[in-house]
């Protein structure tokens, strides 16, 4: 039998090996793990061709010790797919990785979680609703899973953790090589506060394009559902949603303007048959009925009949304050009454959390059911 550190070695080696199918490589590693000594004889013993012996023994003999090095850290683990921490959530999918390089608590891979995914280049609204979907599925026992990407990614892991929620990364490079950069910070607030991060890559591997559609099915296999934010008809996030369906996990979408490029790929979920998130509790109550450890306290709707009784201030100003940003002199022109009135107003109904300032004017925040826009629309 091998050693942990001579384990390792084998599956690096043997995922180096191109032209195999995936039964086969299992196999091929099963039968690997047996031997202390591996030599090129046992190699074609094992029906390997010349080519392919060439590459398991060219696998960089520098990765291989920088890897057993790594894992004698504290928090540093090689989960391969025969390991007691491998999920298996992961093994149900058509092509899992097989191993990955964890940093963190890797308990958390055997919790439900749940895929938020989304634009790099993100709205406010898309913002808005990323960390507080984020942060109120967090607190039902649900682990956020994302990509550590600039936008939605990195949104949905800072709002799980500032709710002292529990989130995951999985990212499109080695763990050597963290990307983007500029969250080099979050990925060791994620493991300082109790997170994990994991790459199905070796340490050593850079952060390039052909990657990321690879990490995305991981996203979408490690989690019982995939939320998308805010996406483009061109964005990655629709690879992780269609993986997501090929896994056969739930999608879900957050709804924007008709008139957001950023919120078409969303609403072509949609009319897909992903289902349409108006807040947590859809999908709260979505995961609960397949995994009853997601907490499911009863559901807060907004359009009780009672919701039409609470007093709302300035109603007809609000109905025309839209999703995308509009400015003071556009509201006040709607609402017919002057621009002095309105920025009181607009004052009143952002410290009430109605709407918020963003550059160029306001975006809505909250809806009513008894808000309806009653003037000319300019």
């Amino acid at each position: 039998m091998q050693t942990k550190f001579e384990e390792m070695e084998t599956w690096l080696r043997c995922v180096a090996i191109k032209n195999i199918k995936y039964p086969d490589r299992l196999y091929l590693l099963n039968a690997l793990q047996q031997y202390s000594q591996i030599s090129r004889d046992t190699l074609r013993q094992l029906r390997l061709t010349e080519r392919q012996i060439s590459q398991y023994n060219g696998f960089s003999a520098r990765e291989i010790t920088r890897a057993q090095r790594w894992i004698t850290d504290k928090g540093q683990h090689f989960i391969h797919y025969n390991h007691p921490y491998y999920p298996e959530s992961l093994k149900q999918c058509a092509s899992p990785p097989l191993y990955l390089f964890a940093s963190g608590n890797v308990e958390l891979l055997g919790k439900v979680q749940l895929a938020i995914v989304g634009s790099r280049n993100c709205s406010y609204y898309g913002r808005y609703w990323a960390a507080k979907l984020s942060s109120d599925i967090a607190c039902h026992n649900v682990v956020i899973t994302s990509g550590l990407a600039v936008g939605i990614d990195a949104i949905a892991h800072r709002a799980a953790l500032s709710s002292s929620g529990e989130t995951i990364a999985v990212l499109g490079s080695g763990l050597g090589h963290i990307y983007p950069p500029e969250n080099i910070s979050l990925y060791k607030e994620i493991i300082d506060k109790g997170g994990l991060v994991v790459s199905e890559f070796p340490l050593g591997v850079p952060p390039i394009g052909v990657n990321f559609p690879r990490r995305n099915r991981i996203i979408s296999g490690l989690s019982a559902g995939t939320l998308v934010v805010e996406a483009s008809l061109r964005s990655g996030s629709l690879i992780t949603a269609r993986y997501a369906l090929e896994q056969n996990r739930n999608v879900y979408a957050l709804p924007g303007s008709l008139h957001s490029p950023s919120s078409a790929g969303c609403h072509w979920l949609i009319q897909q048959g992903g289902l349409l998130v108006r807040e947590a509790g859809d999908i709260i109550e979505d995961l609960h009925s397949a995994h009853p450890s997601v907490l499911y306290p009863p559901l807060k709707s907004i359009n009780f009949e009672q919701s039409d009784k609470v007093p709302l201030p300035f109603a007809s100003l609000l109905a025309n304050v839209g999703d995308e940003v509009t400015s003071v002199d556009v509201v006040a022109e709607r609402a017919g009454q002057p621009v002095p009135e309105t920025v009181i107003a607009l004052l009143e109904l952002e410290l009430a959390g109605w709407i918020a300032a963003v550059p160029g004017g306001y975006v809505r925040l909250r809806r009513a059911s008894h808000v309806r826009r009653s003037n000319v629309l300019v």
